[in-house]
């Protein structure tokens, strides 16, 4: 049985700027259930990281709904979202600027439990226990509990920002490029730890990349952003087997095989990158796309479902009515 937990319709999220207005999140929607990790790649300034922070309102939308089991956290005022706060939370690209340099361990991953009163009464012996379970799980060794983050490599400083983001039991988390400032070996031991921890717990993620190896191996379904929108959705086997929207397959391309024999079939992109403030009603990949043409200019493409859960941008080089 499907249970639905995160609904996002028609996102919008804008900023006023010198000149107009930047859509930096322009009429997603995505449906995750629970258990499931929906990955959302595209290259710097998309809009991925705002739309993550968009749905949990660490950032204010525009316009859209967010239903939470059904409840829109839009709408809620601000008692109603401090109590929802426990079901999401985010686990940051940069560990080290995420933590508080002067709190130790101990503190960081305190503090939301005593917060949101996760152990209501509770004394400093049993916030103790539950801190070191957690850095248990995580695994942070008992001893680190009293060192502070600069003190600490990396990888220990993520898991200290994964064990804080479990101290409230979320129902999901929103993991933003969270190996992406980590040495690859590393990267490697922090993904296994987060998917082994949704196999345990039954965690729900949205996985912020701009690495597709990483997000292959980690999603269920992925969106392709680009300039705001969501320009291809579908599951994540899906869209490496029959990527469909050119931006898509240039991503591809672009994916590093480790072969040195390997025939690559790079595609080149050129051209300038529209801006996203106040951007014309057309295609806004069409300046950077090889198989543009003056239809390309008229409007911009609406998402069609071309299979069971694959959808893409209606672009005219699909042959779709």
């Amino acid at each position: 049985m499907v249970d639905t937990l995160l609904e996002v319709r028609d996102l919008n999220t804008h900023f006023k700027a010198p000149g107009g207005t930047v859509h930096a999140v322009d009429g997603v929607s995505f449906t995750l259930n629970r258990g499931e990790t929906l990955g959302i790649v595209g290259e710097s300034g998309c809009g991925k990281t705002t739309l993550g922070r968009s749905v949990i309102r660490l950032i204010e939308p525009t316009s859209g709904e967010v239903l939470l089991k059904g409840r829109d956290i839009l709408k809620m005022d601000r008692r109603e979202l401090k109590r929802a706060r426990k079901d999401m939370q985010m686990i940051f690209q940069d560990p080290f600027s995420s933590l508080d340099p002067r709190s130790t361990v101990f503190e960081a991953i305190a503090e939301p439990i005593k917060h949101h009163k996760i152990i209501p009464g509770a004394t400093r012996p049993d916030i103790e226990r539950r801190v070191l379970e957690l850095m248990e799980t995580v695994g942070l060794a008992e001893r680190l509990i009293n060192t502070y983050p600069h003190e600490l490599d990396g990888g220990r400083r993520q898991r200290i920002g994964i064990a804080r983001a479990l101290a409230v039991e979320p129902k999901f988390i929103v993991c933003d490029e969270p190996v992406s400032a980590l040495d690859v070996s590393i990267q490697a031991q922090i993904l296994n730890l987060l998917k082994e921890l949704q196999e345990e717990k039954n965690l729900t993620f949205i996985f912020i990349t701009h690495d597709l190896s990483v997000v292959n191996h980690f999603s269920d379904t992925i969106i392709v952003m680009y300039l705001g929108l969501a320009v291809e959705k579908a599951p994540a086997e899906e869209l490496f087997n029959n990527p469909l929207h050119p931006y898509t397959k240039a991503l591809l391309s672009a994916i590093l095989v480790p072969e040195a024999d390997a025939n690559l079939d790079r595609i080149q992109l050129r051209g300038e990158v529209t801006s996203p403030i106040d951007p014309p009603p057309e295609c806004r990949f069409a300046k950077r796309c090889n198989y543009y043409q003056e239809v390309c200019d008229e409007g911009t493409p609406p998402l069609v479902e071309v299979s069971p859960g694959h959808f893409v941008a209606k672009c005219h080089t699909l042959g779709l009515d």
